[in-house]
């Protein structure tokens, strides 16, 4: 990749077979190309032959046309479509184990509600909190933790569907 190439957050999403060895191909594919998947959410969709996969990677905009390209080349591959070129909803969950003693306990409580979290799990010294939302809202939360002493982090992927009456389907 050239210097003046752009890097751009890009969400695919596919329908492939649900098949052995289906998305050991399409990972495969971004792994002879060199390329980074950040994040890979993978589930069968109603039909149960055919699973729903949901990849977000960052790339130039002629390395995502060339790997989509290669994408639909895969005889898993069914559909494909790129999102970010469109209007679509995205969420992401995540669960966070925090050290919550003394003070902190309410500074924590305190940053659950303003991102409209929940606290699922709790100790006399711990907290497992849920936050739902997009990938920039997870990240601003884990900053606004500041001092707060993170355990562990615990994502979903990104979970995206486009707006309105188009659908990714047969």
């Amino acid at each position: 990749m050239s210097a003046t190439d752009t890097e751009t957050r890009y969400i695919i999403a596919l329908l492939m077979e649900n098949t052995p060895g289906a998305l050991s191909r399409v990972v495969g594919l971004f792994s002879q190309r060199g390329y980074n998947i950040e994040s890979l959410n993978v589930a069968p969709t109603d039909d149960p032959s055919l699973s729903r996969l949901t990849l977000t990677t960052t790339g130039s905009e002629q390395v995502i046309e060339q790997l989509t390209k290669n994408l639909n080349k895969l005889i898993d591959v069914v559909k494909l479509v790129d999102l970010t070129s469109m209007s679509y909803v995205e969420r992401e969950i995540m669960l966070v184990k925090v050290k919550a003693t003394g003070a902190m306990r309410s500074e924590i409580n305190r940053c659950v509600d303003i991102f409209r979290g929940q606290i699922v799990d709790l100790s006399a010294t711990l907290y497992v909190i849920q936050i739902v939302g997009t990938t920039a809202k997870l990240n601003a939360f884990l900053k606004a933790l500041g001092d707060c002493q993170i355990l562990e982090v615990v994502r979903s992927g990104v979970s995206a569907i486009v707006r309105g009456e188009k659908v990714l389907s047969l």
